[in-house]
């Protein structure tokens, strides 16, 4: 555990420098740079906006959009599906995976945030965190102003209602929502 990298913890889920290592300073910087290319691009211009994407993220469906403007903290712990859309101002902090499946759509204003940080001022203070990854299945509706906490899973076809916070995992098919984030009823 002493040889190991602060990427490599941070791979594994467990306790990492998050502020003060330089590769993954380096790694944040390179996704920005990115983020910020993305964001500077003209609406019309599908396929340079696409191609971006594709070298930031891990993995992507052929069709994918995702309106501006999104930032990232990695790009490289993200990996969508086929139909993919997010609306404006997505946020995704990615030291663990995030995953969304085929046809999901992102409304407004929505977080997914894989990073914690610890209770205790000092480990959080001299820059400490743990992340965990979120996974959204299969033809999934994010509501506006969604926030998606560390851990989740999201089940196939499940609805999110606008304003929720996700704190633990939705089953499939669920429509829920509030704060915390509930089931309420399936989906039609």
């Amino acid at each position: 555990m002493e040889n190991m990298t602060e990427r490599e913890k941070m791979n594994a889920g467990m306790l990492y420098d998050a502020n003060f290592d330089s590769e993954l300073v380096k790694m944040r910087m390179e996704a920005k740079e990115l983020c910020y290319d993305y964001n500077h691009t003209r609406p019309s211009e599908e396929e340079g906006r696409t191609a971006i994407l594709k070298k930031l993220f891990k993995s992507t469906g052929e069709h994918l959009l995702i309106e501006q403007p999104f930032v990232c903290d990695y790009g490289c712990n993200i990996s969508v599906g086929e139909g993919f859309f997010a609306n404006y101002n997505l946020v995704i902090l990615d030291p663990a995976p995030v995953t969304f499946g085929d046809n999901c759509f992102i409304a407004p204003n929505c977080c997914f945030t894989t990073a914690a940080h610890p209770l205790d001022v000092e480990r959080r203070n001299v820059g400490l965190e743990t992340c965990k990854p979120i996974h959204v299945g299969n033809n999934v509706w994010i509501g506006a102003n969604v926030v998606v906490l560390p851990g989740v899973t999201i089940g196939d076809g499940a609805v999110i209602g606008a304003g929720s916070v996700v704190t633990r995992d939705i089953p499939a098919g669920a429509v829920a929502y509030g704060n915390p984030c509930r089931p309420h009823r399936k989906a039609e």
